[in-house]
């Protein structure tokens, strides 16, 4: 990645990380699977300018190193937020997919207003004391060795719900991270709506879901729904024809993903596999084949792609008599003809070589 630092955003971020160990002394999680001492937890925000390699065309939203994990709880961990891209992502869809999928006016109005500022801080929040929160057991290997190939979505999953934990709670209003905890509920529409839905546009017919971010959305989300039937804290309801989440308590909602948080942490704690195993496959996994036909559908009807790929600058110098580099122009390039053009110029073996 070619960057330029947001020194603004980062400075407003470091927030997090400053308040790091209150996060960690105030989680849902065991007190015996808490850090005594969180150690260096740093988040930049920068924007990017270019990308190559495996961030491009398709690019993360989000960066956090190392991925060794005595590493990070022994020195710490590096965050590194995509500013420009979260704000792309969140753009891309427009009022059409907000229309299609949530059901009453109030809701799409919330989302309207804290939609980019609850999806700032849920990524943050993930990466920052998501990913650095929680310990291992004395004597319990590393969640490759004891979770194996359930490991990487359970992680997510376990950052993700330590974000939706916070993310409606008054400590990040009274840091000034958020207006109000409306951005909170916000967050929490989208989520559900998300994990539950929306997300399944990327699956063809008949597929089950095999990406871990995605396992793990659906995972929460579902679990959540479950666990919060009795009090009807999220509601599935059909109107002429077409399915919505809605959540109606969100203080609820909260507490249950506090629950799941503890479970997860404690899975990873203990390297219990069995369990890792139960929750992944009985959660994640699976896809309910009508609902999954009839997102399809309803996208299509929107005209929206699935996934989004970004087009890179195309910079040309520009050149003085002598040959001296003078300036530098930005030209516009589609993205089909800037895929062709990549695969002539940078091919590793031309035609006719």
């Amino acid at each position: 990645m070619i960057q330029v630092n947001d020194k603004a955003a980062s400075k407003r971020m470091a927030v997090l990380s400053e308040n790091a160990q209150y996060f960690e002394d105030n989680s849902s999680i065991m007190d015996e699977h808490k850090k005594e001492k969180v150690v260096g937890v740093s988040y930049r925000v920068i924007d990017a300018v270019m990308e190559a390699g495996d961030a491009a065309p398709a690019t993360p939203i989000g960066i956090n190193l190392p991925n060794s994990n005595w590493i990070r709880s022994t020195i710490g961990s590096k965050s590194v937020s995509l500013g420009n891209i979260v704000a792309a992502y969140a753009a891309a869809g427009g009022s059409s997919s907000l229309n299609e999928f949530y059901m009453d006016e109030a809701t799409r109005a919330r989302i309207k207003e804290h939609g980019k500022l609850s999806g700032k801080m849920h990524t943050a929040m993930h990466e920052v004391i998501g990913h650095a929160s929680g310990k291992i057991n004395p004597g319990i290997g590393t969640p490759k060795e004891t979770l194996k190939n359930y490991s990487n979505t359970l992680e997510e999953a376990r950052a993700d719900l330590v974000a939706l934990y916070y993310i409606y709670d008054q400590k990040l209003v009274d840091l000034g991270l958020i207006p109000s905890l409306e951005v909170g509920m916000a967050e929490f529409d989208s989520y559900i709506a998300n994990g539950m839905m929306l997300q399944l546009r990327r699956l063809d017919e008949g597929e089950n879901i095999e990406e871990d971010h995605m396992r793990n959305r659906q995972l929460n989300a579902s679990w959540a729904y479950e666990k919060g039937l009795a009090d009807n804290v999220v509601e599935k309801k059909i109107v002429d024809g077409k399915t919505y989440f809605v959540v109606n308590d969100y203080a609820k909602l909260r507490v249950i993903f506090g629950a799941l948080l503890k479970e997860i942490q404690r899975i990873k704690s203990e390297g219990d596999y069995e369990a890792a195993e139960a929750l992944v496959e009985g959660y994640g996994v699976k896809v309910d084949a009508a609902l999954h036909r009839e997102v399809v559908a309803r996208y299509e009807s929107l005209n929206l792609a699935p996934y989004s790929g970004f087009v890179q600058p195309k910079l040309v110098p520009v050149m003085d008599a002598e040959g001296n580099f003078t300036d530098l122009k930005v030209e516009e390039e589609g993205y089909v003809e800037q895929m062709l053009r990549f695969a002539e110029e940078y091919a590793f073996v031309k035609p006719g070589e």
